[in-house]
């Protein structure tokens, strides 16, 4: 993998993106050099070869004299040549990505002449760099927002948090008319003050799967292959040893703050989404229609060794364990610690951390859509 040919070939394409017509278009790539989709030889030739393409296919559209990266971008590569000047950044390890974009914040809100610039934030790593970088633009005034969208790349191994599972229909957004669509992110609050919140912009869950990423987290780079996968089949007969599944006492809301359910039984998991059609852990569609919320009760260790495998396809929703519904705000507590996890980062919820809720947020986050033919 050669990092400065990732950065040519992206520079190239934005370069004549049709982002933002009529406005300054600045770009800053904010790469992970260490994520699966650089690392990994055969996905990286992949990569490339759909790269190669689309700067032909971007060669169509007319050179922007008003497109270049961004001057946090160039005062980056300072250290790293011929990067910066392309527009890219790399991280150097946690909380990098959300460094990058807090100062591109301070650059959009400094002083320009003329036209005010639209600033491209584009993700290429796994989905901790695009959790990174949301959190901060999340956090950034709404007039500030305003004049930013975000693209994230599929460079990572599981890539659920991308814009798109390959790269080329992410890129289509980039050579092909687009506009930018507002989405809503997730918060969890607990009940014990300063720990939280906590920000998804994928899925927000707890219980079984939760453990399941907090392991191949913490495993990371020990164990060969599809790590998750693994610890998928060893959460199945271990899980209830090392955690307490007990009663769970779960209410959850409307927008308007109206009920639309409660219960209280042992909950096995329980994943919220941004919205419907929601995988996580390399594609599992643990939310494979319009619903955003997916509870699944507490089952014996050899049904959930025979139904594992049904979150893969989606199938689990016809299950009686499983129980999908649409909720704003789900509200939980329980007596036993519980893991809780954030697009692939994780916490422990202690019992004093209850009652916890899992919310959607307003509209905040500024994605980059292709605009429908005849919009």
């Amino acid at each position: 993998m050669n990092i400065d040919d990732f950065a040519a070939a992206m520079a190239g394409i934005c370069s004549r993106s049709l982002v933002a017509p009529g406005r300054p278009l600045l770009w800053t790539i904010i790469a992970n050099p260490t994520a699966g989709g650089f690392t990994i030889g055969s996905r990286w030739k992949r990569h490339y070869a759909v790269l190669e393409a689309y700067m032909k296919k971007a060669a169509a559209n007319p050179l922007r004299p008003d497109a270049g990266p961004s001057r946090v971008a160039v005062d980056a590569g300072q250290d790293t040549g011929s990067l910066g000047r392309l527009g890219l950044v790399l991280t150097q390890g946690p909380a990098s990505a959300g460094k990058f974009v807090k100062a591109l914040m301070d650059e959009a809100v400094s002083s320009h002449t003329g036209t005010s610039p639209f600033y491209l934030i584009l993700t290429a790593g796994g989905d901790g760099t695009s959790l990174e970088a949301l959190t901060a633009l999340y956090s950034a005034p709404a007039a500030v927002r305003s004049n930013f969208g975000v693209l994230r790349l599929p460079m990572g191994t599981g890539n659920d948090g991308a814009d798109g599972w390959e790269l080329d229909t992410v890129l289509d957004r980039l050579i092909y008319p687009s506009e930018i669509q507002y989405t809503r992110a997730l918060r969890l609050t607990t009940a014990t003050p300063r720990k939280g919140p906590f920000m998804a912009f994928n899925i927000l869950s707890v219980g079984l799967d939760a453990f399941v990423t907090h392991m191949t987290n913490k495993m990371k780079g020990r164990l060969p292959g599809d790590s998750y996968r693994l610890w998928v089949d060893i959460a199945a007969l271990l899980y209830d040893r090392l955690y307490k599944v007990g009663p769970m006492d779960v209410s959850a809301y409307d927008e308007a703050g109206g009920q639309v359910g409660r219960f209280n039984e042992k909950v096995l998991l329980l994943a919220v989404g941004a919205g419907g059609h929601r995988t996580y852990g390399s594609h599992k569609r643990i939310l494979p229609d319009d619903r955003n919320v997916c509870v699944v009760r507490q089952m014996p260790v050899f049904r959930k060794i025979a139904l594992k495998g049904l979150f893969t396809t989606g199938a689990h929703v016809h299950k009686p364990e499983a129980k999908l519904f649409n909720a704003h705000r789900v509200e939980f507590q329980g007596g036993n610690p519980i893991l809780a996890q954030m697009d692939g980062e994780t916490v422990l919820l202690k019992t004093e951390d209850f009652p916890a809720a899992i919310e959607l947020t307003e509209l905040a986050i500024p994605v980059l859509k292709r605009k429908i033919h005849g919009a």
